[in-house]
């Protein structure tokens, strides 16, 4: 997949083109990708991603220090290419170019600059000055324009169409089977090891503790999880747990994102380490002694190992 940042001297052959955020690349997101594909093959053309960044919402909202999202534009990146898109086009987003009616962005840049003739859109996409840009307005800025403009419906589950809104809830509220299943693949986080109070290893479970790469990469809610562990080439299972540490710890404003990981005895501080959430096992308790803690561990370890097994 090539990637291009911005979109001046592009030279893109029969571009079929989406455009979006696509936080998560999820189910519902691959369907648009596969028709997007499959478009451009039979225009013998590219399938070509226009996303932006940073998201529009870092711009526009008055407080964006508390956002979080699916994925980082790294992961972003690998997620689009095993879709199979030729081209990655990414826009900076600036309050500016928020400013630009969705009309003149489509003549402007998706024909004169990007020289698309087919747009595929989503069910419920809006872009453009105030979210102008939908399926009907689109149609009638290119009425008189050598364009194709095609809506692709989303995929649906009972709950309704598939959203990154709804991956989100799942995670906050513990449901990562429902988040993974919605996603179509499993949830991952990455990040440095970090020093931390090595409390695990008095206790004959040492952890790595994780400090994520970005700052609004979305934690999954607290609790234990049974993951995988990524190291450079190298993976083993392992239990994580996200919360206070409240049997060892007394200040309920603190948060630690901490892995044992099973069968594994090496100095990793500084290094850079992935997690890859494959089921939630429970609740984060706090125990009446370091005792009770360190069984219910075992449990947790056994339950882990069970499942890689």
């Amino acid at each position: 997949m090539r990637i291009h940042y911005g979109y001046e001297k592009i030279n893109l052959k029969k571009p079929v083109v989406t455009l979006g955020i696509f936080d998560g690349v999820h189910i519902g997101h691959k369907v648009l990708l596969d028709r997007l594909v499959s478009g451009a093959k039979v225009a013998n053309g590219e399938a070509v991603v226009i996303t932006f960044s940073p998201h529009p919402r870092m711009v526009l909202d008055k407080d964006s220090s508390a956002l979080t999202f699916l994925t980082t534009m790294e992961e972003k990146i690998t997620l689009l290419e095993r879709a199979r898109v030729d081209d990655l086009i990414i826009i900076e987003f600036t309050r500016e170019f928020s400013r630009i009616p969705a009309c003149e962005f489509v003549k402007d840049v998706l024909v004169d600059k990007i020289g698309t003739k087919h747009l595929i859109i989503g069910f419920n996409h809006h872009f453009g000055r105030r979210g102008e840009g939908d399926f009907d307005t689109i149609k009638k800025c290119t009425e008189s324009m050598e364009f194709k403009i095609e809506q692709v419906e989303g995929f649906r589950t009972e709950a309704g169409p598939i959203s990154s809104s709804l991956v989100r809830e799942a995670l906050l509220q513990g449901r990562l089977e429902e988040a993974n299943k919605l996603l179509g693949y499993p949830y991952p986080v990455s990040g440095t090891v970090i020093e931390g109070r090595r409390i695990g290893r008095s206790i004959g479970f040492p952890t790595a503790n994780i400090k994520p790469h970005d700052k609004h990469k979305l934690i999954p809610c607290k609790g234990v999880y049974a993951v995988e562990v990524i190291l450079g080439t190298e993976s083993y299972a392992g239990m994580l747990n996200i919360g206070s540490n409240p049997t060892v710890n007394s200040d309920p404003g603190f948060r630690s994102i901490e892995v044992h990981i099973i069968n594994f005895d090496r100095d990793i501080y500084g290094s850079q380490i992935s997690v890859v959430f494959r089921q939630r096992l429970r609740d984060e308790i706090r125990f009446d002694s370091v005792e009770q803690l360190a069984g219910q561990m075992e449990l947790d370890k056994q339950s882990t190992i069970k499942l890689f097994s």
